[in-house]
Formats: C-alpha cells, structure tokens, sequence
C-alpha cells in the first residue's frame, strides 16, 4: 500500500475531490453565475476559442469511428439543468473543435458495485468499443474498475461488471483507467495518488491476464500513453482537480523505451520517485487543467483534448464543479511535448486539419 502524498487524506477525500461535487456545494452556490446550457462552442472560419464543450465534460476519452466521427466521453456529473446525473455522457464532432451531446453511453447505471460512474476510456477493439470506467460512491475504500461493450460508439453500453477491484489487485484507489495496444497485446493502465500501474488484459480485453507493474509514483492520478516514434510517452495529472477557483490540477509528462517503463522526466528523474516534466498548468483565463487525452488530426498534428475550471463561473448549480473541455495543440520542440505558455489556450488559435472522410486512419492512433 503506498503511503498518502502530503496534504492528502486518504482515498475517501481523493474521490470526493474526483466527483467534483455530484452533491451541491450550498456554501457556494450563491457565488456562482447560472449554468451556461449544454451545447457546443467553437469553431469559425478564423479559428476557435476555448472551450470547446460546455458546461461540463470532465476526464475526457476521446475514440474515433470508422466515418471519421471522433466521440468523446465523460465522469457522470450533474449539469444543473434540472435533468439530474448525466451516466457517462457522450458528445460527439466532426472537427474536435464543435460538439453536440448525444446521450449517456448506459441505458442503466451499473449495479455489481454501489456508486458514482467517472474516468471512461473507450478503445476500439475489432468491430466493437469498449468501455473502461472507474465505479465507486464517496469514502469508498474498495473502488473499482469495470467494462462494458457496444456495437456503436454512441451506445447504449452493455455492462461486464467488474475487472477489478482495489482490494483485489492490491493498490488502492484504483480508479482511472486507460487501455494501449502494445506488440498486438492489451494493457490496463490506472491509478490515483497511489501509483499508477499497468497490467496486461485477455484478448477480449475482459479480464486480466498478468500481473501488474508499476510505472509512475504517488504524485499521479490519471494515466495517459500513447507511442510516438518508437518511444513511449506518459501524461499525468497532479494536484486537486475540483475545489472550483482553487483547483491546482497540472500536467506533466515522461518518457520511456518500454510500456512498462522506467518512464523519466527530462531531468532524468524517474517518474516513480519524481514529477515528471511540466506541460501544462493553470492560467489566467482557466485553472485546473488536466486528466487529458491525445489524438492526432489527419496532416500529422497531434492534440490535448482535457478538461479545465473557469475562475469567474467555477459550479453549476448543482455543485459539481464547472469542467469544461479544451483542446489545444501539442507541439513537439527537441522531441519533447509541449504546450503554448505552458498554461490553456485562452485566445483564438487554428483548428485541427481534418479531412470530411479521411480515406485511411490517422497515422497515429492513440489506442490501436
């Protein structure tokens, strides 16, 4: 068991800060603007401003469909709308800069364990999606991890149930998940302030098949990979993601030459016993970056879509903490990721370069 980062309580405030306020924040509420309705915002012919979904879609997982449609996925949240929690809702666009919601990916909350659904990662795997969720209610001491399947990227999802639990893989709040495709084989990435692990899957990508491994510290929650020219990079978020203004969720970032690591921060710091190196923090036009996803557009740019708090409207009137979604460019300078000012784009800037039906996949695929 990893011991409790500094200025950390345990796993029972770590997932009451991850829920972001499912139940209203009274001594808030008064402070904050009404709820902008849940549409998109985004592109023009001159570029696109951030963000480019609102009022919330936090822990973004984004996946693209054979049309070319990218769908993107969210934690369950309350809107304040008046429409109660929203079970993984789904948002889709052609462009990754304009969305339109389209549902929840379940018809049903999932019932083999009590609690809140957050933190999806959807992968392709043949003809199908899989769904990766994390499933816990607050002060959970035993969060877990499950998986459901749809024919369409829209579901509705049919659930598997668990694929496991913390006490039953020995880390503990093993919530977070994330799935990459290594040499034709499947590996669950996870974690959350204590270690973030890795363990390969079956092929059907149902149950476990190895035994886990360890690949970055205490410091993270959030697990991203993705593979760029041979090598591996790993993205993680640190600090608090959801106490409105206050937030102090960042991004940083690691190498390696193996999925199972040793991933090193550019200084040459391990990423089990350091921080990595910074890519992303708070700014003056929104604070509370992270939990980001990567996807790559069709003439080779690649893309962080994460989610973000505005300072001057942080809730919505259920409590939950306001987290929009964001897209910037990921830039890469002396082979290493990079983001504009190191902090979220607050003007307007280009959109991605994206064909209406691309006649072949992206070269870079985060999953597949």
């Amino acid at each position: 068991m990893s011991a409790t980062p500094a200025g950390r309580t345990g796993p029972g405030s770590l997932l009451r800060r991850r829920l972001g306020g499912v139940v209203a924040v009274v001594a808030v509420l008064a402070a904050c603007a009404a709820p902008a309705p849940p549409v998109a915002s985004g592109s023009e012919a001159v570029g696109y401003r951030n963000p480019v979904f609102e009022p919330i879609l936090a822990d973004p997982s984004v996946v693209r469909a054979d049309d070319g449609t990218f769908y993107a996925y969210g934690t369950e949240d309350d809107w304040g709308d008046g429409e109660g929690s929203r079970v993984v809702p789904v948002v889709r666009s052609t462009d990754l800069v304009t969305w339109e919601y389209v549902g929840e990916a379940f018809a049903d909350q999932p019932r083999w364990h009590n609690g809140f659904v957050w933190a999806p990662d959807v992968v392709r795997v043949g003809g199908a999606y899989h769904l990766y969720y994390s499933l816990s209610v607050w002060g959970d001491a035993n969060p877990g991890i499950g998986v459901a399947t749809s024919p369409d990227p829209a579901g509705p999802f049919t659930d598997h149930g668990a694929l496991l639990t913390s006490r039953e893989v020995g880390v503990e709040n093993s919530i977070d998940p994330q799935v990459v495709v290594d040499d034709g084989a499947r590996y669950l990435l996870w974690g959350s302030f204590h270690g973030i692990y890795g363990v390969r899957l079956s092929a059907d990508g149902l149950s476990l098949a190895g035994n886990k491994f360890q690949i970055a510290g205490d410091g993270f929650e959030a697990p991203y990979v993705v593979v760029r020219d041979g090598v591996y990079w790993f993205f993680g978020s640190l600090g608090s993601c959801c106490e409105g203004a206050l937030s102090t969720y960042r991004v940083a970032v690691g190498r390696a030459e193996r999925l199972q690591g040793p991933y090193l921060g550019r200084d040459g710091t391990d990423l089990r016993e350091g921080l990595g190196t910074p890519l992303l923090r708070s700014g003056a036009g929104f604070v509370g970056p992270g939990h980001p996803a990567v996807v790559r557009d069709d003439h080779g740019g690649d893309w962080l879509l994460y989610h973000a708090i505005e300072p001057r409207q942080p809730y919505v009137d259920s409590g939950a903490n306001r987290r929009v979604l964001m897209l910037d460019p990921l830039v890469w300078t002396d082979g290493w990721p990079s983001v504009a000012g190191g902090q979220p784009g607050d003007g307007r800037q280009p959109p991605p370069r994206l064909d209406p039906r691309p006649l072949s996949r992206p070269a870079f695929e985060v999953h597949e």
